[in-house]
């Protein structure tokens, strides 16, 4: 049996929809707070389950059964939680017997920055339960900047960025999804870490794929970061150069190239 958490998030969601590409849905249980959130799931056959992060007893009854669990990083970044939730579910799986955890880290998870570092203190917990593991340590999404906020910046003809000119190597929600799906099946990822990243673009290149796609010029400027609101610190992050190294894993759970900065504008302005 394969678990995966998080079903009623997007990551969640998008590797739950590619799993039941790949197995029956008998062989799968998705993990949600409220099962009621998951009915759709449930009537195609998916085993949906109860379960809290903030619940220990709750996630040892969810994990009953399972050869591997995908645990998906807790959405809240308030300080101490994620680390004490993940503890939480680790511990559960190892209680339940779980053959692997299957981990959604984050990139710099090694010496991550600021809320990061709840990563690294994860990836210690997994080493330390001694459960089996596969750790991919995700980049942020495209989505981030790539999203229908842009229609705003064709209709005015410029895209505000204060990223220093330094790459990015985001990938999509879905892509990163599917990879973490394709990591559920089979023994060969035990013990392994994915750098998951996607294709180099920078937030200029973002202003002139909006221009090829939408027809109307889009003029990147630069600003300082104090002037994109709550963005900024992914601007920031962006500038520290954090995004700007590549790696092959995601291309190589997938199966193909990720999805690119073109397509994923595309789609967007489609919308």
């Amino acid at each position: 049996m394969i678990i995966v958490t998080g079903i009623t998030g997007k990551l969640g969601r998008a590797a739950v929809e590619d799993l039941l590409e790949r197995v029956p849905a008998t062989e799968v249980a998705a993990l949600a707070r409220d099962p009621r959130k998951a009915t759709d799931l449930a009537a195609r056959g998916v085993d949906v389950r109860a379960g809290d992060y903030e619940d220990p007893e709750s996630l040892r009854s969810a994990f009953a059964g399972a050869d591997v669990v995908l645990l998906v990083s807790s959405p809240d970044i308030s300080p101490g939680t994620r680390p004490r939730q993940h503890g939480n579910a680790i511990d559960a799986a190892r209680a339940a017997g779980v053959g692997r955890i299957v981990y959604t880290s984050a990139i710099g998870a090694d010496d991550g920055p600021g809320f990061l570092a709840d990563h690294t203190i994860t990836e210690g917990l997994l080493r330390d339960s001694a459960v089996p593991h596969t750790v991919l340590r995700n980049t942020f999404y495209t989505e981030v900047l790539v999203n229908p906020g842009l229609h705003a910046a064709v209709q005015a003809g410029e895209l505000p960025g204060a990223d220093g000119g330094v790459p990015v190597n985001f990938a999509t929600i879905d892509d990163l999804g599917r990879a973490a799906a394709a990591t559920l099946v089979g023994d060969e990822h035990a013990g392994q870490v994915y750098e998951l990243r996607g294709p180099l673009w920078t937030v200029a290149d973002l202003a002139r794929a909006l221009t090829e796609v939408s027809g109307r010029p889009v003029a990147y400027r630069a600003v300082p970061a104090a002037d994109l609101g709550p963005i900024a610190f992914v601007h920031d992050l962006i500038a520290s150069g954090l995004f700007s190294e590549p790696a092959a894993d995601l291309e190589k759970l997938l199966g193909r190239p990720p999805v690119g900065l073109r397509a994923a504008v595309e789609a967007v302005l489609r919308s």
